[in-house]
């Protein structure tokens, strides 16, 4: 098999013929799948809202990457977002640079489907960071003791019941607006979510909904438990709360798990705002998936967002390998909603007085998750600092949070 550095590299969109041969790079790097979960075929490879391409050499598939059609919540704002999944090389040509023009041909795609940022879970975050990513959050596995949840204090007037068929709206109600108020997490309303009511439910134990007083749900979790007795789990798959009450009713109810499982598992992200009704601190870190981010249409990811601070505040980035971010551009502020547009250098007034960010740390700084200070110490910022004190006010810090792995 040819080197890709010695050969002719042909990168293109795969199609329902490509499946077979997609499947087998697929499980050569990610490994066999579960036999609980139903294998895959060409009409589910083909799922909307997947776009997948390969890098082939002499006909033979060596590179595969997809991107999902996706959006996510950033200040309120539905942010369309390409989701990056299935990323692998063939053993014999990794190192070779084939991600790069595999990923040009990716985000290419997903910026003429107007998606302005790109997200994924990396394996090895130094590979995707030289592609302009930076981590910005985790996905996260937690582990409590049952017993302890019976310490939680009663709920004031929120109760819980098993949900029924006709309460699954009202559940993908309560996501949204949990979600709307987060930094980072996908809205579950593109075509790449193609679940119904009733497949939400399929291959779990339960899902319990939290009601207030009025009949309201304000909260539910998605659960499965686990064979055994001793030393079994529970595993919480989402738990989202829309009031402290609904917090106590949903933790109290694991509780009741306390004589025949020992943990509860929970999937969750950044500082779970459910954890503040826990009156003790046990909250162990099973495992953690980073998530990273590149802000890949710069100009298009920093407009329509509702920003506090008018003002007008110009900057470079610099840095990108892949070709599409680096430039100068300017962000503006009027009445709270913010517009940018890309210059060229004849009009970036005072270029060489700019900030300059990396891609890196242009994700970080648009996450909320670094102030300009850090980005300079970690040499992500350079040039001027006028506007440092404006950047970190509109962008400002913020938790990241995310519930669906893809």
């Amino acid at each position: 098999m040819p080197n890709a550095a010695d050969a002719d590299v042909v990168i293109r969109t795969l199609t329902a013929a490509d499946f077979g041969e997609a499947d087998r790079l697929l499980t050569e790097a990610f490994g066999p799948r579960s036999p609980a979960n139903p294998p895959p075929t060409a009409e589910s490879y083909m799922r909307p809202g997947r776009h997948s391409c390969g890098a082939f050499i002499d006909g033979d598939l060596v590179a595969h990457a997809s991107g999902n059609e996706f959006a996510s919540w950033f200040r309120g704002v539905e942010v369309p977002t390409c989701g990056v999944g299935g990323v692998t090389v063939v053993a014999e040509h990794r190192g070779t640079g084939l991600l790069q023009s595999l990923f040009t041909s990716v985000l290419g795609e997903a910026s003429a489907r107007g998606e302005t940022i790109s997200t994924l879970f990396p394996t090895a975050p130094g590979v995707y960071r030289r592609l302009g990513y930076e981590v910005v959050g985790s996905y996260d596995t937690v582990s409590v003791p049952t017993v302890l949840l019976a310490s939680v204090a009663a709920p004031a007037a929120t109760t819980t019941r098993r949900a029924h068929l006709d309460d699954i709206g009202a559940v993908r109600a309560v996501y949204d607006t949990w979600a709307r108020a987060q930094t980072g997490p996908l809205t579950r309303r593109t075509t790449s979510f193609t679940a119904t009511d009733a497949e939400l439910s399929e291959n779990l134990t339960g899902i319990t909904v939290a009601e207030d007083a009025d009949g309201q749900r304000v909260g539910y979790a998605m659960w499965n438990r686990n064979r055994g007795l001793h030393g079994a789990t529970l595993d919480v798959e989402e738990l989202i709360a829309l009031t402290p009450d609904a917090a106590r009713a949903l933790w109290r109810m694991f509780g009741s798990f306390a004589s025949v499982t020992e943990t509860v598992r929970l999937r969750t992200s950044g500082h779970d705002v459910t954890r503040l009704v826990l009156p003790f601190t046990a909250w162990d870190m099973v495992e953690r998936l980073p998530y990273m981010l590149r802000v890949h249409d710069v100009a298009g990811a920093l407009t329509g967002l509702p920003l506090a601070v008018d003002t007008v505040v110009s900057f470079r980035v610099a840095g990108d390998v892949l070709g599409a971010m680096d430039g100068y551009y300017r962000l503006e502020i009027v009445d709270g909603r913010s517009a940018c547009e890309r210059l060229s250098a004849v009009d970036a007034k005072g270029a060489e007085n700019l900030p300059v960010l990396s891609p890196q740390g242009l994700a970080l700084l648009y996450a909320g998750r670094q102030s300009c200070g850090n980005l300079r110490l970690a040499g992500h910022l350079t040039g001027s600092t006028a506007h440092d004190t404006t950047l970190d006010a509109l962008l400002g810090a913020g938790q990241v949070h995310v519930r669906d792995f893809f």
